[in-house]
């Protein structure tokens, strides 16, 4: 394809680990220059080369809350276009067992379990909103993009099975 530039994505896991009605969040309040300063994610980060998104999750879940992932579901995938960061695609996952306990100091947020019902009034990006409800609302697969321009969501694309 004579003329065309291929745009390299960043490659990324986030998980929703469950509890009693309850995921685990990270609040992002430590690190400097953070895209997500200020907001609710889950937990998760950047796939290290040779390593697959599994891989990946179950050594990020591990390094940021000290929990040992023992059943994860790959929920879907998220692109992310954005004007001001580099494009990203997220691999997804939610998680219903675990060992240990959370017994280690996140150098990136402080990390809370957070009731369902209330994870709407956190502070989340917007594009967030679309894929956590889903997830809430028990959807098997979510795919999309989503489209910003700075902090703003100007797109949300959805893609089902």
């Amino acid at each position: 394809m004579k003329g065309k530039s291929v745009r390299l994505m960043k490659l990324t896991t986030l998980c929703y680990i469950e509890n009693d009605d309850s995921y685990l969040m990270m609040y992002r309040n430590k690190k400097n220059k953070d895209q997500s300063q200020g907001k609710w994610l889950g937990v998760g980060g950047k796939l290290e080369e040779g390593e697959s998104p599994e891989e990946c999750v179950l050594r990020e879940v591990f390094e940021e809350t000290g929990l040992r992932l023992t059943s994860f579901t790959s929920r879907g995938v998220i692109t992310f276009i954005s004007d001001i960061w580099e494009d990203e695609l997220m691999f997804m996952f939610t998680a219903d067992a675990y060992e240990g306990d959370i017994n280690k100091t996140c150098d990136e947020g402080e990390l809370a379990w957070i009731k369902k019902s209330e994870i709407m009034n956190l502070n989340l990006w917007e594009g967030d909103r679309n894929f956590l409800q889903d997830l809430i609302d028990g959807k098997p697969l979510v795919n999309m993009k989503l489209t910003y321009e700075g902090d703003k969501l100007v797109s949300c694309e959805k893609y089902y099975d």
